[in-house]
């Protein structure tokens, strides 16, 4: 019997259809989209390795009337993962995300005040504009796990995040990384994306 791990689990969301990228002139889904030379996907998956935190790829099925909704996706990654101390939930489509920013969401959610069961992390990106914005991973504490496994449909985790909200216990994480919210919905987004990563040093 393998021990459960000392982290929270990150939850790599791969099984939504992309219907937006194709309707804005993108071909076939945009996680396997070209993003200088290597696939949208592979870029996200190489900073959740990189990060060392402990991480599951919730894929779409073969069975396409099984897939259901991203609520679907993050009810069935948990429970992979059921008695982990917390789940990241990451869309697959962001591929600017530093590993930095996962480290520090689930150190903040291992690190929650024991009397608030109900914690969920959220990274809070200051943008160029001087605007905050909310982005992801959202984490979860493990008093959510059976809120999690009930999930479906297309809202995803978001009525978790408002019940938060209005409990008290959602906390925000500060945040410079703006990859934690530049996800790939659109054709362009990649070309921005490629003139992001290009400007990276090293």
């Amino acid at each position: 019997m393998t021990n459960p791990p000392l982290f929270p689990i990150v939850v790599v969301l791969a099984a939504g259809a992309g219907r937006r990228f194709r309707e804005a002139g993108g071909s076939g889904s945009k996680l396997d989209a070209n993003l200088l030379g290597r696939p949208v996907l592979e870029w996200t998956l190489a900073a959740v390795r990189d990060s060392g935190l402990p991480w599951t790829l919730v894929e779409r099925p073969d069975d396409a009337h099984a897939a259901g909704g991203m609520g679907d996706s993050i009810a069935r990654g948990v429970a992979r993962h059921a008695d982990a101390p917390g789940w990241l939930i990451l869309p697959g489509d962001l591929p600017l995300i530093e590993p930095a920013s996962l480290i520090g969401v689930a150190e903040s959610l291992r690190d929650a005040t024991p009397g608030e069961p109900w914690t969920v992390v959220r990274p809070q990106v200051a943008m160029a504009d001087g605007a905050i914005q909310p982005g992801h991973p959202v984490g979860f504490g493990p008093a959510w796990r059976d809120a999690l496994l009930g999930l479906s449909g297309e809202s995803g985790a978001m009525p978790l995040v408002r019940q938060a909200t209005q409990l008290g216990t959602l906390h925000p994480l500060p945040s410079q990384d703006a990859g934690c919210v530049q996800d790939i919905d659109h054709p362009d987004d990649l070309t921005r994306a490629e003139q992001a990563l290009q400007r990276r040093p090293g």
